[in-house]
């Protein structure tokens, strides 16, 4: 299953932040979930933002596995124009950080002559109106569990000259690489409407057996996890945790939210479901598969007309 989401206001927001651009912008933050970093990292955005400054925030740190969380600040800092650091959006103390890493970023902004102006964007849900009402002092945006709540672009005063400029959550057209379709599925990124409960929570398990088979054990009373099938580790889930209809018979619906919900509040303990080198990994199987569709559709595209019987 290919898990895609790009409803009409993501149209909007895609033509509000190259707009935006024009207007001139100088620091371009985009905030990820630090559980899934490449996944949660919009592909399209140093095109939209013409390679302006960026700054990666590593969201929801509090969440995730510390020893990933330092390999993908690694990778990130790395990159040329590029900072990385890690925040808890509910936390003021850190969100403080955001101004200083900007104006690192670009030294020649300051003052009300030369005002520093940011644009932050991210993937639906991925905590940024909580974090701009912290940077704020007040519910400056609506905030909640479900992928695209903000729907409009909303400009914010952080200091006498310093405006952050808001857009609503924003996925890209294609997701050619699957894992990320499925670990943005897990975090709650795309709309519910868009994936299978039941096929995510089998996905999750089965990255979470390798690298966390004793958070599973631990919270669902496990002894067998790592060698286990997916499907019927969500099934013992389910038993032992009630999912159980007329008859003996697992809810396996019922069992993978139990499932999802656990990662996405925490439950499972800290976790990050991806590496850079395996996100790396999956992006250029996915860049290859791409490739040869768009060579096949090309040569649909220039089929030879139907030969026509010569005249006599």
């Amino acid at each position: 299953m290919s898990i895609q989401w790009f409803p009409g206001h993501m149209h909007a927001t895609r033509k509000a932040i190259t707009e935006r651009m024009k207007l001139g912008i100088d620091v371009v933050i985009e905030l990820l979930d630090a559980r899934l970093p490449g996944s949660s990292a919009n592909p399209l955005l140093a095109e939209l933002t013409g390679g302006k400054p960026g700054l990666k925030v590593l969201n929801k740190q509090d969440t995730a596995d510390a020893g990933r969380t330092a390999l993908w600040l690694a990778h990130y800092n790395a990159q040329p124009g590029t900072r990385a650091i890690p925040l808890d959006a509910s936390e003021p103390a850190p969100a403080a950080r955001l101004a200083a890493a900007c104006c690192e970023l670009a030294p020649h902004r300051n003052g009300m002559d030369k005002p520093l102006r940011i644009l932050i964007c991210g993937v639906p849900n991925v905590g940024k109106s909580t974090l701009i009402n912290t940077l704020v002092g007040k519910k400056a945006t609506k905030t909640g569990d479900e992928a695209g709540i903000t729907k409009t672009e909303q400009r914010i005063t952080l200091a006498k000259d310093v405006y952050l400029y808001d857009t609503p959550g924003m996925l890209w057209p294609k997701i050619i690489v699957p894992e990320s379709g499925f670990h943005l599925a897990a975090a709650g990124s795309v709309g519910k409407n868009a994936y299978d409960e039941e096929e995510v929570a089998l996905e999750l398990l089965e990255t979470l057996q390798v690298a966390y088979a004793d958070r599973i054990a631990a919270r669902y009373k496990q002894e067998k996890v790592a060698d286990v099938p997916a499907e019927d580790l969500l099934a013992a889930i389910g038993r032992q945790r009630g999912a159980v209809q007329s008859g003996g018979r697992i809810n396996m619906q019922k069992a993978a939210e139990l499932v999802i919900t656990d990662f996405r509040t925490g439950h499972l303990g800290r976790i990050t479901l991806e590496t850079p080198e395996e996100f790396l990994a999956w992006r250029a199987a996915g860049e290859v598969i791409e490739a040869e569709r768009q060579i096949k559709k090309a040569q649909r595209g220039k089929k030879p007309p139907p030969q026509r019987g010569l005249p006599d």
